[in-house]
């Protein structure tokens, strides 16, 4: 090789070493997989279960060990043998699947399942304020559990997406609800739900004029009913004639106007959203209900929250109808459970991205704290109710999770 060939060579291999050279993309140290227990619903009418095979898959494929109960989605259609393909470890004892650091269940779990919890682990449940007493508080509490309400769970934008997906289809349900019980199938008046030529309409009295609202009055204005919508909050009745398009009648909630429209109704769906403790709103008092017609049917779809009827009183699937003063009340608090299958979709969607988000952060405080509107969601924190509205429910005292999660507390 001559001198120029290999001064040549020279320059060119110095000029390689100013190329962008490649190189393996470095992975997150900080990412967390969580062990995940899902438990088979003890109640007989909580037909939903948390996850689909599908999102099962995705946490799994994610890092995160999911341990099914055995049984957990049959109520749902879903198999044992689904899950295990999607990557669950299918468990056949109760205890071992709450010994996990998270727990994601759909009913509450009862003072004694929570025993089985481990210290200072995560659980995400439904609330469901008339199951709920103080002896769950004192059990959480004791035990240092990090708990989720769905109910006031809260995204960045400030809506509560789990609520909101449920209740689409607890008032998509409410309509085939209200049917069978006017009907005389079930000892009903024996009225359709609707109008036909010639007859006067079925009145529906609405209360509330959020999401439920909404898709009842979308199914019952196809049917001809006449509805009539009432609201604390002015600008919601405003919302809700703006998304609906076209007149209908609206009221603030005024006790003598309410009453005088209760009086001809045949049907009452109560609707009203909770306040931002969790906590529901009672507007019609017993001697209301007295003044209703003989057979008229109330679906008090806010019952999980305590209810808006004063004679409201919880019942079940197997079970629905509370009748007092001739009038029929519908108080179940899980409408969605009639359709487990579509609901628990609805749950996947919603539950997998959050478990997710858990697993991008070292741990459950370093989460909420990087996403602060996740701490809406938070009613126990480290042996500590962070919610005003459950202390005043059960003379307990509480303290802001702001302030329990503030550095150096």
């Amino acid at each position: 090789m001559t001198g120029g060939q290999i001064s040549s060579f020279t320059s060119l291999a110095k000029e390689h070493q100013h190329y962008t050279q490649e190189a393996p993309l470095k992975l997150k140290e900080d990412k967390k997989s969580y062990k995940i227990g899902v438990p088979k619903e003890k109640d007989p009418n909580e037909k939903r279960t948390a996850f689909t095979p599908n999102a099962v898959a995705l946490l799994v494929n994610n890092g995160c060990e999911v341990i099914l109960e055995s049984g957990a989605g049959l109520d749902a259609n879903y198999t044992d043998r689904q899950y295990s393909e999607a990557g669950a470890q299918i468990c056949y004892s109760t205890r071992e699947v709450y010994q996990n650091e998270v727990v994601v269940k759909i009913d509450p779990p009862s003072v004694e399942e929570i025993g089985y919890m481990p210290k200072q682990s995560c659980l995400i449940s439904a609330l469901q304020l008339p199951k709920l007493t103080e002896a769950h508080i004192h059990a959480l509490n004791k035990k240092q559990i990090i708990a989720f309400g769905f109910e006031l769970m809260e995204d960045k934008t400030g809506n509560m997406p789990i609520v909101r997906s449920m209740s689409e289809i607890a008032g998509c349900c409410i309509m085939s609800i209200a049917a069978e019980h006017l009907s005389n199938l079930n000892d009903g008046m024996g009225i359709i739900l609707g109008g036909i030529t010639g007859t006067p309409p079925t009145n529906m009295v609405v209360l509330g004029a959020g999401t439920v609202a909404e898709y009842v009055i979308r199914a019952a204005r196809g049917l001809g009913t006449a509805i009539k919508v009432f609201d604390r909050h002015h600008y919601k009745l405003r919302r809700l004639k703006n998304i609906l398009g076209g007149e209908i009648y609206t009221s603030i909630i005024e006790p003598t106007i309410l009453a005088n429209e209760l009086e001809s109704a045949d049907v009452v769906v109560c609707a009203l959203r909770s306040d931002e403790e969790g906590v529901g709103y009672c507007v019609v008092n017993e001697e209301m209900v007295i003044n209703m017609k003989h057979g008229a049917v109330v679906i008090d779809a806010n019952i999980s929250e305590g209810g808006c009827f004063e004679t409201s009183q919880l019942t079940s699937h197997k079970h629905p109808i509370h009748e007092l003063h001739g009038v029929k009340h519908y108080c179940v608090p899980n409408i969605p459970s009639r359709v487990a299958r579509t609901a628990t979709r609805a749950f996947s969607n919603l539950l997998a991205p959050f478990i997710l988000k858990m697993c991008e952060h070292k741990t459950i405080i370093d989460m909420v704290q990087s996403s602060p509107w996740l701490s809406k969601g938070i009613y126990c924190y480290h042996g500590h109710l962070t919610k005003k509205g459950l202390g005043k429910r059960f003379f307990l005292p509480s303290k802001e999770i702001d302030l329990l999660m503030a550095p150096g507390m």
